[in-house]
Protein backbone atom coordinates (compact mmCIF):
# COMPACT_ATOMS: atom_id res chain seq x y z
CA UNK A 1 0.00 0.00 0.00
CA UNK A 2 0.67 3.57 -0.66
CA UNK A 3 0.93 4.19 3.23
CA UNK A 4 3.68 1.73 4.02
CA UNK A 5 5.63 3.33 1.22
CA UNK A 6 5.55 6.54 2.59
CA UNK A 7 6.07 5.62 5.91
CA UNK A 8 9.32 3.06 4.86
CA UNK A 9 11.04 5.98 2.82
CA UNK A 10 10.99 8.77 5.59
CA UNK A 11 12.53 5.57 8.25
CA UNK A 12 15.27 5.40 5.42
CA UNK A 13 15.62 8.84 4.72
CA UNK A 14 15.95 9.54 8.78
CA UNK A 15 18.53 6.77 8.64
CA UNK A 16 20.78 7.68 5.46
CA UNK A 17 20.92 11.54 7.04
CA UNK A 18 22.73 14.05 4.99
CA UNK A 19 24.64 11.17 2.95
CA UNK A 20 20.84 11.55 0.72
CA UNK A 21 20.85 14.83 -0.99
CA UNK A 22 17.90 17.29 -0.05
CA UNK A 23 15.93 16.89 -3.83
CA UNK A 24 15.95 13.10 -3.16
CA UNK A 25 14.46 13.89 0.21
CA UNK A 26 11.83 15.67 -1.51
CA UNK A 27 11.00 13.26 -4.04
CA UNK A 28 10.74 10.51 -1.09
CA UNK A 29 8.35 12.43 1.03
CA UNK A 30 5.09 14.14 -0.20
CA UNK A 31 2.40 15.07 1.72
CA UNK A 32 -0.66 13.89 0.28
CA UNK A 33 -3.33 16.50 -0.13
CA UNK A 34 -7.65 16.12 -0.30
CA UNK A 35 -10.38 17.62 0.39
CA UNK A 36 -11.03 19.48 4.08
CA UNK A 37 -14.46 18.89 5.19
CA UNK A 38 -16.40 20.97 7.59
CA UNK A 39 -16.05 20.36 11.35
CA UNK A 40 -17.61 17.40 13.06
CA UNK A 41 -18.87 18.82 16.21
CA UNK A 42 -19.77 15.35 18.86
CA UNK A 43 -21.11 15.66 22.79
CA UNK A 44 -18.86 14.21 25.08
CA UNK A 45 -20.73 11.00 26.06
CA UNK A 46 -22.18 10.52 22.82
CA UNK A 47 -22.28 9.11 18.95
CA UNK A 48 -23.01 10.56 15.58
CA UNK A 49 -22.94 8.26 12.46
CA UNK A 50 -21.28 10.10 9.28
CA UNK A 51 -21.47 9.07 5.41
CA UNK A 52 -18.96 9.65 3.27
CA UNK A 53 -19.89 10.59 -0.51
CA UNK A 54 -17.03 8.43 -2.07
CA UNK A 55 -16.33 4.45 -0.52
CA UNK A 56 -13.11 4.89 1.52
CA UNK A 57 -10.38 1.91 2.02
CA UNK A 58 -8.93 2.80 5.33
CA UNK A 59 -9.76 5.69 8.02
CA UNK A 60 -7.80 6.52 11.21
CA UNK A 61 -8.38 9.45 13.90
CA UNK A 62 -5.49 11.45 15.45
CA UNK A 63 -6.12 11.19 19.52
CA UNK A 64 -7.85 8.43 20.47
CA UNK A 65 -8.69 9.26 23.78
CA UNK A 66 -10.96 12.58 22.34
CA UNK A 67 -12.92 10.36 20.28
CA UNK A 68 -13.73 6.55 19.09
CA UNK A 69 -14.23 5.79 15.50
CA UNK A 70 -15.51 2.18 13.74
CA UNK A 71 -17.15 1.52 10.37
CA UNK A 72 -20.18 0.12 10.08
CA UNK A 73 -19.63 0.14 6.00
CA UNK A 74 -17.89 1.77 3.32
CA UNK A 75 -19.43 5.05 3.27
CA UNK A 76 -20.63 5.12 6.84
CA UNK A 77 -18.63 5.86 10.24
CA UNK A 78 -19.34 5.57 13.57
CA UNK A 79 -17.65 8.59 16.39
CA UNK A 80 -18.02 8.35 19.81
CA UNK A 81 -16.96 11.22 21.47
CA UNK A 82 -14.76 10.96 24.44
CA UNK A 83 -13.13 13.94 26.32
CA UNK A 84 -13.17 17.13 25.15
CA UNK A 85 -11.00 18.50 22.60
CA UNK A 86 -9.97 18.67 18.42
CA UNK A 87 -8.46 15.85 16.24
CA UNK A 88 -8.59 15.18 12.93
CA UNK A 89 -10.25 12.26 11.18
CA UNK A 90 -8.52 10.97 7.92
CA UNK A 91 -10.24 9.03 5.33
CA UNK A 92 -8.15 7.10 2.74
CA UNK A 93 -9.75 5.51 -0.78
CA UNK A 94 -8.82 2.45 -2.34
CA UNK A 95 -5.78 3.53 -4.61
CA UNK A 96 -4.23 4.94 -1.54
CA UNK A 97 -5.20 8.58 -2.21
CA UNK A 98 -6.37 11.38 0.37
CA UNK A 99 -9.89 11.57 0.47
CA UNK A 100 -10.41 13.95 3.26
CA UNK A 101 -9.34 15.33 6.44
CA UNK A 102 -12.28 15.83 9.27
CA UNK A 103 -11.98 17.96 11.97
CA UNK A 104 -13.53 16.31 15.42
CA UNK A 105 -15.13 18.45 17.99
CA UNK A 106 -15.74 17.14 21.34
CA UNK A 107 -17.65 19.27 23.61
CA UNK A 108 -19.49 19.15 26.78
CA UNK A 109 -23.22 17.63 26.73
CA UNK A 110 -24.48 21.29 26.78
CA UNK A 111 -28.21 20.11 25.69
CA UNK A 112 -28.41 18.28 29.01
CA UNK A 113 -26.91 20.83 31.01
CA UNK A 114 -29.34 23.52 29.50
CA UNK A 115 -32.27 21.30 30.74
CA UNK A 116 -31.22 20.86 34.44
CA UNK A 117 -30.60 24.60 34.51
CA UNK A 118 -33.88 25.09 33.33
CA UNK A 119 -35.68 23.13 35.79
CA UNK A 120 -33.18 24.58 38.45
CA UNK A 121 -33.42 28.03 37.87
CA UNK A 122 -36.79 28.95 35.52
CA UNK A 123 -37.36 32.69 35.90
CA UNK A 124 -33.02 33.43 34.98
CA UNK A 125 -31.85 34.35 31.80
CA UNK A 126 -28.77 32.51 31.48
CA UNK A 127 -27.08 32.28 27.47
CA UNK A 128 -25.09 28.61 27.34
CA UNK A 129 -22.34 27.96 25.45
CA UNK A 130 -19.52 26.26 24.67
CA UNK A 131 -15.38 27.58 23.70
CA UNK A 132 -12.60 25.45 23.04
CA UNK A 133 -13.25 22.62 25.42
CA UNK A 134 -15.11 24.46 27.95
CA UNK A 135 -18.55 25.71 28.82
CA UNK A 136 -19.47 29.92 28.88
CA UNK A 137 -21.64 31.22 30.99
CA UNK A 138 -23.43 34.71 30.40
CA UNK A 139 -26.32 36.73 30.73
CA UNK A 140 -27.70 38.86 34.62
CA UNK A 141 -28.99 36.75 37.23
CA UNK A 142 -31.03 38.04 39.90
CA UNK A 143 -28.41 37.47 43.19
CA UNK A 144 -25.08 35.99 43.99
CA UNK A 145 -26.92 32.68 45.46
CA UNK A 146 -28.45 31.88 42.44
CA UNK A 147 -25.25 32.93 40.22
CA UNK A 148 -23.54 30.02 42.74
CA UNK A 149 -26.13 27.66 41.69
CA UNK A 150 -25.78 27.69 38.08
CA UNK A 151 -21.55 27.34 38.85
CA UNK A 152 -22.22 25.09 40.77
CA UNK A 153 -24.43 22.89 38.01
CA UNK A 154 -21.87 23.62 35.36
CA UNK A 155 -18.74 21.98 36.85
CA UNK A 156 -20.76 18.86 36.96
CA UNK A 157 -20.49 18.72 33.39
CA UNK A 158 -17.09 20.90 32.86
CA UNK A 159 -15.13 20.26 35.86
CA UNK A 160 -12.51 23.08 35.53
CA UNK A 161 -13.56 24.51 32.57
CA UNK A 162 -16.59 26.97 33.05
CA UNK A 163 -15.80 30.49 32.25
CA UNK A 164 -18.00 33.05 33.92
CA UNK A 165 -19.50 36.14 32.41
CA UNK A 166 -22.79 37.08 34.02
CA UNK A 167 -23.66 39.67 36.31
CA UNK A 168 -25.40 39.96 39.12
CA UNK A 169 -28.88 42.60 38.61
CA UNK A 170 -30.63 44.48 40.67
CA UNK A 171 -29.77 46.40 44.23
CA UNK A 172 -26.09 45.20 45.79
CA UNK A 173 -25.84 48.33 48.50
CA UNK A 174 -26.30 47.93 51.50
CA UNK A 175 -26.25 50.27 54.61
CA UNK A 176 -26.27 49.20 58.17
CA UNK A 177 -27.66 51.03 60.94
CA UNK A 178 -26.49 50.01 64.39
CA UNK A 179 -27.29 50.84 67.54
CA UNK A 180 -25.99 50.81 70.78
CA UNK A 181 -27.84 51.42 73.86
CA UNK A 182 -26.44 50.81 77.43
CA UNK A 183 -27.80 51.81 80.44
CA UNK A 184 -25.90 51.94 83.84
CA UNK A 185 -27.87 52.69 87.54
CA UNK A 186 -26.17 52.73 90.47
CA UNK A 187 -27.28 52.90 94.49
CA UNK A 188 -25.55 53.13 97.60
CA UNK A 189 -26.42 53.67 101.23
CA UNK A 190 -24.23 53.28 104.28
CA UNK A 191 -25.21 54.43 107.73
CA UNK A 192 -22.26 53.97 110.60
CA UNK A 193 -21.21 55.61 113.71
CA UNK A 194 -18.13 57.08 115.40
CA UNK A 195 -17.89 56.94 119.18
CA UNK A 196 -14.99 58.41 120.56
CA UNK A 197 -14.17 58.69 124.38
CA UNK A 198 -10.93 60.80 125.68
CA UNK A 199 -10.09 62.47 129.21
CA UNK A 200 -9.01 61.11 132.93
CA UNK A 201 -10.90 58.66 134.60
CA UNK A 202 -10.40 56.65 138.06
CA UNK A 203 -10.13 59.50 139.85
CA UNK A 204 -7.54 61.46 137.40
CA UNK A 205 -5.24 58.57 137.69
CA UNK A 206 -5.69 56.76 134.03
CA UNK A 207 -5.82 58.73 131.31
CA UNK A 208 -7.39 57.29 128.19
CA UNK A 209 -8.05 58.00 124.16
CA UNK A 210 -10.11 55.42 122.81
CA UNK A 211 -12.75 55.29 119.76
CA UNK A 212 -14.47 53.15 117.05
CA UNK A 213 -15.10 54.03 113.15
CA UNK A 214 -13.74 57.30 112.27
CA UNK A 215 -12.23 58.11 115.83
CA UNK A 216 -10.22 54.63 115.84
CA UNK A 217 -7.67 56.66 114.79
CA UNK A 218 -6.74 59.27 118.00
CA UNK A 219 -5.66 62.41 115.70
CA UNK A 220 -9.40 62.23 114.32
CA UNK A 221 -10.48 61.99 117.93
CA UNK A 222 -8.63 65.04 119.22
CA UNK A 223 -9.57 67.23 116.13
CA UNK A 224 -13.28 66.33 116.39
CA UNK A 225 -13.50 66.88 119.93
CA UNK A 226 -10.93 70.08 119.86
CA UNK A 227 -12.11 71.65 116.78
CA UNK A 228 -15.34 70.41 116.98
CA UNK A 229 -15.43 68.66 113.01
CA UNK A 230 -15.37 65.18 111.34
CA UNK A 231 -11.88 65.51 110.56
CA UNK A 232 -12.61 63.08 107.89
CA UNK A 233 -10.12 62.03 104.76
CA UNK A 234 -13.44 61.55 102.88
CA UNK A 235 -16.05 63.78 101.84
CA UNK A 236 -19.17 63.06 103.59
CA UNK A 237 -22.77 63.38 103.20
CA UNK A 238 -25.24 63.14 105.51
CA UNK A 239 -22.44 63.21 108.75
CA UNK A 240 -24.17 64.62 112.39
CA UNK A 241 -21.58 65.51 115.50
CA UNK A 242 -22.50 66.05 118.62
CA UNK A 243 -20.45 65.25 122.25
CA UNK A 244 -20.56 66.26 125.71
CA UNK A 245 -18.51 66.29 129.06
CA UNK A 246 -18.36 64.14 131.48
CA UNK A 247 -16.42 65.48 134.56
CA UNK A 248 -12.63 65.53 133.51
CA UNK A 249 -13.60 62.65 130.71
CA UNK A 250 -15.24 64.18 126.91
CA UNK A 251 -17.17 62.09 124.64
CA UNK A 252 -17.89 62.68 120.45
CA UNK A 253 -20.46 60.59 118.69
CA UNK A 254 -20.69 60.99 114.92
CA UNK A 255 -23.34 59.43 113.17
CA UNK A 256 -22.96 59.33 109.27
CA UNK A 257 -25.82 58.33 106.55
CA UNK A 258 -25.26 58.50 102.71
CA UNK A 259 -27.32 58.02 99.97
CA UNK A 260 -26.31 57.72 96.40
CA UNK A 261 -27.80 57.36 93.03
CA UNK A 262 -26.67 57.70 89.38
CA UNK A 263 -27.51 56.68 86.43
CA UNK A 264 -25.29 56.73 83.21
CA UNK A 265 -27.04 56.42 79.29
CA UNK A 266 -24.67 55.61 76.51
CA UNK A 267 -26.43 55.94 72.95
CA UNK A 268 -24.33 55.57 69.16
CA UNK A 269 -25.95 55.31 65.64
CA UNK A 270 -23.30 54.49 63.39
CA UNK A 271 -24.45 54.15 59.55
CA UNK A 272 -22.56 52.86 56.68
CA UNK A 273 -22.92 51.79 53.25
CA UNK A 274 -20.76 49.30 51.58
CA UNK A 275 -21.40 47.54 47.85
CA UNK A 276 -22.06 42.97 48.12
CA UNK A 277 -19.23 41.74 49.05
CA UNK A 278 -16.89 44.34 50.01
CA UNK A 279 -15.90 45.44 53.67
CA UNK A 280 -16.39 48.93 55.10
CA UNK A 281 -15.26 50.35 58.03
CA UNK A 282 -16.09 53.68 60.09
CA UNK A 283 -14.34 54.73 62.69
CA UNK A 284 -15.36 57.45 65.37
CA UNK A 285 -13.32 58.90 67.78
CA UNK A 286 -9.47 58.98 68.23
CA UNK A 287 -6.03 57.11 68.95
CA UNK A 288 -4.70 56.79 72.29
CA UNK A 289 -0.68 57.06 72.45
CA UNK A 290 0.44 53.44 74.71
CA UNK A 291 4.08 53.94 75.27
CA UNK A 292 6.16 50.63 74.76
CA UNK A 293 9.41 49.43 75.46
CA UNK A 294 11.55 47.69 73.81
CA UNK A 295 15.24 46.79 72.96
CA UNK A 296 17.57 48.34 71.15
CA UNK A 297 20.38 46.74 68.65
CA UNK A 298 22.92 47.92 71.06
CA UNK A 299 21.45 46.44 73.58
CA UNK A 300 20.03 49.23 75.44
CA UNK A 301 16.18 49.83 75.84
CA UNK A 302 13.94 52.32 73.85
CA UNK A 303 10.81 53.40 74.10
CA UNK A 304 8.46 53.64 71.12
CA UNK A 305 4.97 54.74 70.85
CA UNK A 306 2.07 53.09 69.79
CA UNK A 307 -2.05 54.16 69.13
CA UNK A 308 -4.60 52.32 70.02
CA UNK A 309 -7.92 53.47 68.70
CA UNK A 310 -11.21 53.81 70.74
CA UNK A 311 -14.52 55.60 70.05
CA UNK A 312 -17.17 53.95 67.94
CA UNK A 313 -16.22 51.69 65.43
CA UNK A 314 -17.74 49.63 62.80
CA UNK A 315 -16.40 46.96 60.63
CA UNK A 316 -18.73 44.89 58.33
CA UNK A 317 -19.15 42.68 54.98
CA UNK A 318 -22.85 42.27 53.70
CA UNK A 319 -23.59 39.90 50.87
CA UNK A 320 -27.17 39.93 48.82
CA UNK A 321 -27.37 36.33 48.70
CA UNK A 322 -31.06 36.16 47.10
CA UNK A 323 -32.90 39.09 45.96
CA UNK A 324 -33.77 40.99 49.18
CA UNK A 325 -31.89 38.09 51.63
CA UNK A 326 -28.87 40.25 53.22
CA UNK A 327 -25.99 37.88 55.05
CA UNK A 328 -23.63 40.22 57.13
CA UNK A 329 -20.42 39.81 59.19
CA UNK A 330 -19.58 42.76 61.37
CA UNK A 331 -17.67 43.31 64.00
CA UNK A 332 -19.05 46.53 66.15
CA UNK A 333 -17.63 48.35 69.48
CA UNK A 334 -18.18 51.50 71.59
CA UNK A 335 -15.20 52.22 73.18
CA UNK A 336 -14.16 54.99 75.76
CA UNK A 337 -11.41 56.01 78.19
CA UNK A 338 -11.54 54.49 81.51
CA UNK A 339 -8.86 56.43 83.96
CA UNK A 340 -10.29 55.24 86.78
CA UNK A 341 -8.13 51.80 86.02
CA UNK A 342 -4.92 53.43 84.58
CA UNK A 343 -1.90 52.16 85.67
CA UNK A 344 1.68 54.33 85.89
CA UNK A 345 4.81 52.92 83.87
CA UNK A 346 8.10 54.38 84.20
CA UNK A 347 6.59 57.72 84.78
CA UNK A 348 3.73 57.82 81.75
CA UNK A 349 0.26 57.59 82.78
CA UNK A 350 -1.63 54.47 80.79
CA UNK A 351 -5.64 54.86 81.38
CA UNK A 352 -7.31 51.57 80.64
CA UNK A 353 -10.16 51.04 78.00
CA UNK A 354 -13.94 50.55 78.76
CA UNK A 355 -15.17 48.58 75.48
CA UNK A 356 -18.44 47.19 74.62
CA UNK A 357 -17.69 45.08 71.33
CA UNK A 358 -19.46 41.97 69.39
CA UNK A 359 -19.06 40.06 66.18
CA UNK A 360 -21.05 37.90 64.19
CA UNK A 361 -22.56 36.64 61.51
CA UNK A 362 -26.19 37.01 60.69
CA UNK A 363 -28.04 36.52 57.50
CA UNK A 364 -32.22 39.05 57.50
CA UNK A 365 -33.91 40.54 55.02
CA UNK A 366 -34.16 43.78 54.16
CA UNK A 367 -35.72 46.44 56.76
CA UNK A 368 -35.59 44.11 59.39
CA UNK A 369 -33.84 44.37 62.81
CA UNK A 370 -31.94 41.71 64.80
CA UNK A 371 -30.71 42.43 68.67
CA UNK A 372 -27.42 40.66 67.73
CA UNK A 373 -26.03 41.02 71.62
CA UNK A 374 -27.29 41.94 75.05
CA UNK A 375 -26.17 42.51 78.83
CA UNK A 376 -27.79 42.12 81.95
CA UNK A 377 -25.85 42.68 84.57
CA UNK A 378 -26.99 42.77 88.59
CA UNK A 379 -24.21 43.46 90.98
CA UNK A 380 -25.04 43.28 94.74
CA UNK A 381 -22.93 44.21 97.64
CA UNK A 382 -23.45 44.08 101.30
CA UNK A 383 -20.97 45.09 104.15
CA UNK A 384 -21.47 44.84 107.70
CA UNK A 385 -18.61 46.12 110.23
CA UNK A 386 -18.92 46.42 113.76
CA UNK A 387 -16.82 46.42 117.17
CA UNK A 388 -16.67 42.76 118.22
CA UNK A 389 -19.00 41.91 121.07
CA UNK A 390 -20.25 45.15 121.80
CA UNK A 391 -21.64 46.00 118.27
CA UNK A 392 -24.04 42.76 119.19
CA UNK A 393 -25.35 45.21 121.69
CA UNK A 394 -29.33 45.94 121.41
CA UNK A 395 -29.41 49.16 120.53
CA UNK A 396 -26.66 50.73 122.07
CA UNK A 397 -24.59 48.69 119.50
CA UNK A 398 -25.57 50.57 116.52
CA UNK A 399 -22.94 53.18 117.86
CA UNK A 400 -20.35 50.57 117.06
CA UNK A 401 -21.48 49.07 113.96
CA UNK A 402 -21.53 50.09 110.15
CA UNK A 403 -23.20 49.27 107.23
CA UNK A 404 -23.47 49.75 103.91
CA UNK A 405 -25.26 48.67 100.83
CA UNK A 406 -24.31 48.94 97.12
CA UNK A 407 -25.90 47.44 93.85
CA UNK A 408 -25.48 48.55 90.84
CA UNK A 409 -27.19 47.60 87.40
CA UNK A 410 -26.07 47.32 83.77
CA UNK A 411 -28.04 46.76 80.20
CA UNK A 412 -26.65 46.55 76.92
CA UNK A 413 -28.49 46.05 73.56
CA UNK A 414 -27.05 45.90 70.15
CA UNK A 415 -29.79 46.13 66.98
CA UNK A 416 -28.70 46.12 63.52
CA UNK A 417 -30.68 47.41 60.48
CA UNK A 418 -29.43 46.70 57.20
CA UNK A 419 -31.44 48.16 54.25
CA UNK A 420 -30.95 47.91 50.24
CA UNK A 421 -29.97 51.73 48.99
CA UNK A 422 -29.69 53.29 45.54
CA UNK A 423 -27.91 56.69 45.07
CA UNK A 424 -29.99 59.98 45.23
CA UNK A 425 -29.43 62.98 43.40
CA UNK A 426 -27.44 65.54 45.52
CA UNK A 427 -29.57 67.85 46.22
CA UNK A 428 -31.81 65.63 48.34
CA UNK A 429 -29.63 65.20 50.92
CA UNK A 430 -29.50 67.57 53.68
CA UNK A 431 -26.30 68.39 56.20
CA UNK A 432 -26.21 69.30 59.40
CA UNK A 433 -24.87 72.52 58.93
CA UNK A 434 -27.39 73.87 55.88
CA UNK A 435 -29.72 74.84 58.95
CA UNK A 436 -26.68 77.33 60.57
CA UNK A 437 -25.40 80.52 59.57
CA UNK A 438 -22.94 82.83 60.60
CA UNK A 439 -24.74 85.81 62.73
CA UNK A 440 -24.33 89.75 61.15
CA UNK A 441 -22.40 91.71 63.67
CA UNK A 442 -25.96 93.30 64.45
CA UNK A 443 -27.30 89.55 65.57
CA UNK A 444 -23.99 88.67 67.49
CA UNK A 445 -23.79 92.18 69.57
CA UNK A 446 -27.14 93.61 69.85
CA UNK A 447 -29.24 90.42 70.57
CA UNK A 448 -26.47 88.20 71.79
CA UNK A 449 -27.00 85.18 69.09
CA UNK A 450 -23.85 82.69 68.24
CA UNK A 451 -25.63 81.68 65.47
CA UNK A 452 -27.96 82.44 62.77
CA UNK A 453 -30.53 80.43 61.14
CA UNK A 454 -31.32 79.49 57.16
CA UNK A 455 -33.57 76.95 55.50
CA UNK A 456 -32.50 75.29 52.42
CA UNK A 457 -34.14 74.88 49.51
CA UNK A 458 -35.50 71.96 47.75
CA UNK A 459 -35.99 68.75 49.27
CA UNK A 460 -33.11 68.84 51.73
CA UNK A 461 -35.15 72.11 52.90
CA UNK A 462 -38.23 69.81 53.46
CA UNK A 463 -35.91 67.56 55.50
CA UNK A 464 -34.21 70.63 57.25
CA UNK A 465 -37.66 71.56 59.03
CA UNK A 466 -38.17 68.51 60.58
CA UNK A 467 -37.80 68.84 64.49
CA UNK A 468 -35.58 66.19 65.57
CA UNK A 469 -36.71 67.53 69.47
CA UNK A 470 -39.12 65.19 71.57
CA UNK A 471 -39.82 63.37 74.52
CA UNK A 472 -36.92 60.58 75.78
CA UNK A 473 -35.80 58.92 78.06
CA UNK A 474 -35.80 55.14 80.24
CA UNK A 475 -38.53 53.61 82.20
CA UNK A 476 -36.29 51.53 85.41
CA UNK A 477 -38.35 49.36 87.84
Amino acid sequence: MMIKKILTAACFGAILGSAVPLSAQAETLKVLRGSTSTALSVPMNRAVVVESETPFAELSIANPGIADISTLSDRTIYVLGKAPGRTTLTLLGGDGNLLTNVEVQVTPDIAEFKERLKQILPSEQIQVRTANDGIVLSGTVSSIARLDRAMDLAQRYAPERVSNLMVVGGNQQVMLKVRFAEMNRSVRKSLSASVGVTGLIANGSVGTTAGSGQYANSTLLNNAINNGSTASTNERAGAMLFGFNAGATQVAVMLEALESKGVVRTLAEPNLTAISGQEAKFLAGGEYPVPVASESSNGGSTTTVEYKPFGISLNFIPRVVDNDIINLSLNASVSSLDTSNGIDVNGFRIDAFKTRETSTTVEMRDGESFAIAGLLMDDFQDLNSQVPWVGDIPILGSLFRSAEYQRAQTELVIIITPHLVTPTRGEALALPTDRIRIPTESELFLFGKVAGSKTPKGVAGEVAKQEFGGSYGYVME
